[in-house]
């Protein structure tokens, strides 16, 4: 992972109040991924993007068609629930904090999953904060899927001041 992509890791972890809320392989799984690129799409900050252009790099076939390891679909539902809760829990809803804590969350539980280091599965991870004030509302979504290898875990947060929603959407990589 380049500095670049580190200091930015830092910078979102250090707009949280307190780094020591996590544990040390949270702050060690963003300094230290294998082989992997992580991006934070910021929708609300337009041309926010890298100017580092990746390297194209090129693969040997492999001719496996499925996944030799399957996703942990428990393991991440696990993760999602601690993480919510323990950035939630005390949280009352504030829109600027809630959309900065969106971008918070979504990279300290990639880091997470992807420290379970579970072979050639695309991760995606989409949180979703807001008020609780008597509303109903449904989060959907979509894409081309295979029923055989891919996967999503998700779980629904919620205190008295807001609600949350965390997918994790594991995709698997010919």
């Amino acid at each position: 992972m380049s500095d670049v992509a580190k200091e930015k890791a830092a910078r979102l972890l250090k707009k949280r109040t307190s780094v020591s809320s996590l544990g040390s392989h949270e702050i060690r799984a963003i300094g230290k991924t294998k082989d992997s690129i992580s991006t934070v799409s910021y929708i609300d900050e337009p041309g926010h993007h890298d100017d580092n252009a990746r390297p194209t790099v090129q693969m040997e076939n492999t001719y496996q068609l499925g996944p030799v390891k399957r996703f942990p679909v428990l393991t991440v539902n696990n993760i999602l629930k601690d993480v919510l809760t323990s950035y939630l829990q005390e949280e009352k809803y504030e829109a600027e904090l809630c959309r900065q804590m969106t971008k918070t969350i979504s990279e300290v539980i990639k880091a997470r999953v992807k420290d379970l280091m579970i072979p050639r599965y695309k991760i995606i991870v989409q949180i979703n904060i807001g008020q609780l004030s008597n509303q109903n509302m449904r989060v959907g979504s979509r894409c081309l899927w295979d029923p055989a290898n891919d996967t999503f875990a998700s779980y629904a947060f919620k205190n008295r001041s807001l609600f949350a929603v965390g997918s994790v959407y594991a995709v698997y990589f010919e």
